[in-house]
């Protein structure tokens, strides 16, 4: 039997008035097969200076969004197993 987790992953542009640069946010949703969701968040400012290319500021807040959202995903694994085994567990990376 198979199961689908869902990913989406929602980007934002904006000014950053302050630094002169344009910053990308990524919020990434994991829902799984039982409904369960999780939420990580990235972030990437493009220097002034550098070419204005989207997808790249996209690409590096969604990675980062999906790196946080992997980091809780695992920290939520290590916390259902401490729960089940009555003892403190730490899963590596």
């Amino acid at each position: 039997m198979a199961h689908t987790w869902k990913v989406a992953i929602q980007l934002f542009d904006a000014d950053d008035a302050g630094q002169d640069g344009i910053v990308t946010t990524a919020h990434a949703v994991l829902t799984t097969s039982s409904g369960t969701s999780l939420e990580g968040r990235g972030r990437a400012r493009r220097n002034p200076h550098d070419p204005s290319v989207t997808e790249i500021g996209e690409e590096l807040a969604a990675s980062r969004a999906l790196r946080d959202l992997a980091d809780r995903l695992l920290r939520a694994t290590s916390a259902d197993i401490a729960e089940l085994e009555h003892e403190d567990v730490r899963l590596r990376r």
